[in-house]
């Protein structure tokens, strides 16, 4: 099932004991804090880790500009990057030196492609990640709506719950990492 960024604010609210809502642009408390908390919450938990869902890579765009120090080149971020996973040139997307200023990536590379976290639209959130961010929307919510510590400390530890339970579920959808260039492996073969 596909939620919207409305329908995953409701059922946050609905976990709260809290009226749900029906736009953003409602007068009610519960409408005013979600439009405050919804996005910083959800690009935070995008951030916390590397999503397969997620996941994309680019090719850099090269800036003209060069960087005040430290690295020849400067390369600009795709709008849509949360996070900046790895680096690299050519075919492979890993195994550069670089520094993220702002939302420039600087290096002495003369190509860049990276992989990265990107800010996927609420239709393509996978059910597993859509629990885990109804669970913490429902702990950032809490207490401005119920000024509840106790209430709000049991929904973070919900919430907690529900990402390594999504962090889970998401790990089990790749082939697992292996050792790439070790001597020691080499030196057995």
């Amino acid at each position: 099932m596909t939620y919207t960024k409305i329908d995953l604010c409701s059922r946050a609210l609905v976990k709260l004991g809290a009226s749900p809502i029906a736009s953003f642009n409602e007068a009610t408390a519960e409408a005013k804090v979600c439009t405050q908390l919804y996005e910083p919450t959800v690009e935070s938990l995008l951030a916390a880790y590397p999503w397969r869902f997620a996941l994309e890579k680019a090719e850099l765009a090269r800036l003209v500009a060069k960087p005040t120090a430290d690295y020849q080149y400067a390369y600009q971020l795709p709008n849509d990057c949360v996070r900046v996973l790895s680096a690299g040139n050519c075919f492979k997307s890993q195994g550069l030196k670089y520094k993220i200023v702002g939302n420039k990536l600087h290096t002495n590379a003369e190509q860049v492609v990276i992989s990265y976290i990107a800010r996927p639209d609420e239709s393509t959130f996978p059910p597993f990640f859509s629990n885990a961010l109804i669970a913490k929307l429902g702990a950032e919510l809490c207490l401005p709506l119920t000024e509840s510590t106790t209430r709000t400390d049991y929904m973070y530890q919900r919430a907690d719950e529900e990402f390594k339970a999504a962090k889970l579920t998401d790990s089990q959808q790749d082939v697992p990492a292996c050792f790439q260039d070790f001597s020691l492996i080499e030196v057995r073969q």
